[in-house]
């Protein structure tokens, strides 16, 4: 046997004495050790009782545990309130009867234990319970385990079945209308104002200038062209740009930043509101808060990010920076910050997107008014309540 498979097995023997087995072991030797040179009886016998216990407890190691347990969560991603129904189903793979034993689950900070009864060969055991969910977040469930061992707890063999799995918690979302053709600068196969020379979408001819891509030029209509006038004309192909659309979403991460930590609720079920409502209209969305961050055209990345999202250092300026890194195709981006945030770092944020980014501030203060202003050349949306989210949308785009 190799030395690292000496010590594995060495460190597996070990973890199966739980630290009050450790100590009634070193209180048992320890007493035996002192009464040898101190003569003293008592000691003598409470020593031999500690080892006599350990050794009471050993049988209950005896035996193998081999199972399978499918762990079972119904649904996994839920808003904030709802119930995640959850339940475990133990078989019994050996071909003789199954020891009783001990079955956890952790489930957050608390932990499911049950108890499971002799099985026959074949047999199964099922337990089921329900996840409550209060807020946004993650909830891990796991790592299912059988825990076999006495009662004192002096021993215990662990060994852990599934995966840790988690329960993603949605914070509530805000009701909005479509974002629309007005919020955005493009939409994937809809004609759009910006004239590109070099896109899909054929929209007229126009005369040719010193410059142009010559594999633009309609040879057959400046033919034409200049059989009917007998002038020399070229004419050539112009597009409109047709690019699909990118909603972007930054969420300020400092705990300074918020006078009250459910303002930064408050500020992810806007992002998540956002994140929806683009996806809805069928647009690509991207968001960051600090060390969490998402992109892409399913919907579910950006709203496992907004569950996963919290406190940190990193801030509106670092975090846009890493957004435009990200999203460089963005045509729609929203800076959500709040009444303790510098507008400087929201300006600063904005100014890391080019000009022609359809770009918005949204400062979350409860102690204020809803309302929507304009600084430095950025629409600024403040929210007294999540609700008013949609209103001063619509408002600040007329």
């Amino acid at each position: 046997m190799s030395p690292h498979g000496f010590r594995g097995r060495l460190n597996e023997a070990l973890e199966v004495i739980k630290p009050i087995g450790w100590l009634i072991l070193m209180l048992g030797l320890g007493a035996l050790v002192v009464a040898t040179f101190t003569l003293w009886r008592e000691l003598a016998v409470l020593g031999m009782a500690c080892l006599a216990l350990i050794g009471l407890a050993l049988p209950f190691l005896l035996g193998r545990t081999s199972v399978s347990v499918d762990l079972r969560l119904q649904p996994e991603r839920v808003a904030a309130g709802e119930s995640v129904a959850a339940g475990v189903v133990v078989v019994n793979r050996a071909s003789s009867r199954l020891v009783p034993t001990t079955l956890e689950v952790p489930v957050g900070s608390a932990i499911h234990r049950y108890g499971i009864s002799s099985l026959a060969p074949g047999a199964k055991h099922e337990e089921s319970f329900t996840i409550r969910t209060e807020r946004r977040g993650v909830i891990s469930v796991g790592p299912a385990m059988t825990r076999r061992g006495d009662p004192v707890g002096i021993f215990s063999r662990d060994v852990v079945w599934t995966p840790v799995r988690e329960v993603l918690v949605r914070p509530h979302l805000v009701p909005m209308e479509s974002l629309g053709a007005g919020l955005m600068r493009d939409l994937e196969g809809v004609s759009t104002d910006a004239v590109s020379q070099s896109d899909l979408a054929f929209h007229a001819l126009r005369e040719y200038v010193p410059g142009d891509d010559l594999r633009h030029i309609h040879w057959r209509s400046s033919a034409k062209v200049m059989a009917s006038s007998g002038e020399s004309a070229l004419l050539v192909r112009q597009y409109l740009d047709t690019r699909r659309s990118h909603a972007t979403i930054v969420v300020d991460d400092r705990l300074a930043a918020w006078s009250d930590p459910e303002d930064f609720e408050t500020a992810m079920a806007v992002a998540a509101s956002i994140a929806v409502r683009a996806v809805l209209d069928e647009f690509d969305v991207s968001f960051v808060c600090g060390s969490h961050a998402s992109s892409g055209s399913d919907g579910y990345l950006a709203l496992d990010a907004v569950c996963r999202a919290d406190f940190g250092r990193r801030g509106l300026i670092e975090s846009g920076r890493q957004a435009s890194t990200l999203a460089p195709d963005t045509s729609l981006a929203f800076f959500v910050g709040g009444n303790r945030s510098e507008f400087t770092d929201i300006l600063r944020s904005a100014a890391a997107f080019p000009p022609e980014v359809r770009r918005y501030g949204i400062v979350v203060d409860p102690e204020g008014t809803s309302r929507v202003t304009e600084t430095g050349g950025l629409a600024v949306l403040h929210l007294s309540a999540k609700e008013d989210l949609g209103a001063l949308l619509r408002w600040s785009v007329k």
